[in-house]
């Protein structure tokens, strides 16, 4: 599968909780995906601040783009808040 296959794949695991980020003031960004299946994400308006986002991160983000794109090995997010 190439790249962009998966980050189509991953951009629909992200449209699952993109609703939820954005009726906060929030929002997520695909930043960039290594050819060793590192992907790459920024958080951003309220998101990139927010206490709740290693939560939202975890029990949203990275479950959603995990079962929709198996292929991605890990997932950072460039701010993520450390709280």
């Amino acid at each position: 599968m190439n790249k962009q296959d998966i980050i189509s794949k991953v951009e629909i695991g992200l449209n699952k909780v993109r609703p939820f980020l954005q009726s906060d003031g929030g929002d997520v960004r695909i930043v960039d995906l290594s050819e060793d299946g590192v992907l790459k994400l920024e958080f951003l308006g309220n998101c990139s601040s927010c206490s709740m986002s290693n939560m939202t991160f975890k029990s949203g983000i990275e479950e959603n783009v995990l079962m929709e794109a198996p292929e991605i090995n890990s997932i950072i997010v460039t701010n993520l808040t450390a709280n």
